[in-house]
């Protein structure tokens, strides 16, 4: 398989505010509404505008701000303003796509000091890949697993085959024409973030990535988002790019638990 990585540019980077480091300037830039250029869309506090660092290159890359309030995340958020949200974002993510200028189009969100990201704010990001397939290594069977919950409009599952490992979250919509199902979705990712930030491992995650693969089965429109609890990355990842999962017996175990917050 051919392997392009993309390119960062560190000299755009070295600009950056950061949250998480001392040597960075730590004003947030979200919290100055006023301050804000490159609006494409906003409706209240969701705001969606160009980045104002682009790091990478051959790319669009954009910011979704998700709300006003600077401690604010998906595990925290009202139930509306949560599907508010999501459906916010998925239509940013559409314009994007439909433009038809990008080989693919990447939409993620970074929570906490291990995610990757760079500022506390809650923020989701969209990115359009120029050359690049961003999906080239993520296949079908990343969706499925052990069953938590499933109905008509969702089904949220532990991967049994994750990309990075160990106890990754699959909340698949399975329709996104259907009455409801967004509202459905969305408090589904919902319920999941909330359980790998409180219950997870007796509560000790602290940091998340959200990502989102659209995908198409049985000639329906689907979503996976994926709920990945972030530690160090294992060295089997970093340095063969073998993921990892627990037991099947954990995982069946963290289901039952998780269903709870469902039933």
């Amino acid at each position: 398989m051919k392997n392009d990585p993309l390119v960062f540019k560190l000299a755009t980077a070295k600009n950056k505010p950061s949250s998480f480091r001392k040597d960075k300037d730590s004003t947030c830039p979200f919290c100055d509404v006023a301050s804000l250029k490159d609006i494409y869309l906003q409706d209240g506090d969701l705001i969606w505008l160009h980045n104002r660092f682009p790091t990478l290159k051959d790319t669009l890359q954009t910011v979704l701000i998700e709300s006003a309030d600077h401690d604010g995340d998906i595990s925290n958020y009202s139930i509306d303003h949560n599907r508010k949200l999501i459906k916010f974002a998925l239509k940013c993510f559409d314009k994007v796509v439909k433009s038809n200028k990008y080989q693919s189009v990447l939409w993620y969100k970074n929570y906490g000091p291990l995610s990757g990201g760079s500022l506390v704010h809650p923020h989701m990001q969209i990115v359009g890949l120029e050359h690049e397939n961003g999906y080239k290594y993520i296949q079908e069977n990343n969706f499925t697993g052990v069953p938590v919950y499933e109905d008509k409009l969702v089904e949220v599952n532990f991967a049994l085959h994750p990309i990075q490992g160990y106890q990754e979250i699959n909340v698949n919509i399975k329709n996104l024409k259907e009455e409801n199902a967004l509202n459905e979705w969305a408090d589904s990712i919902q319920k999941s973030i909330q359980y790998t930030l409180r219950e997870m491992y007796q509560g000790r995650c602290t940091s998340y990535n959200l990502f989102f693969y659209p995908y198409q089965k049985n000639d329906k429109h689907q979503i996976c988002a994926k709920i990945i609890p972030r530690f160090n990355a294992p060295p089997y990842f970093v340095g063969y790019k073998l993921s990892q999962r627990n037991d099947k017996m954990t995982l069946e175990t963290e289901a039952k638990r998780l269903f709870n917050l469902f039933s």
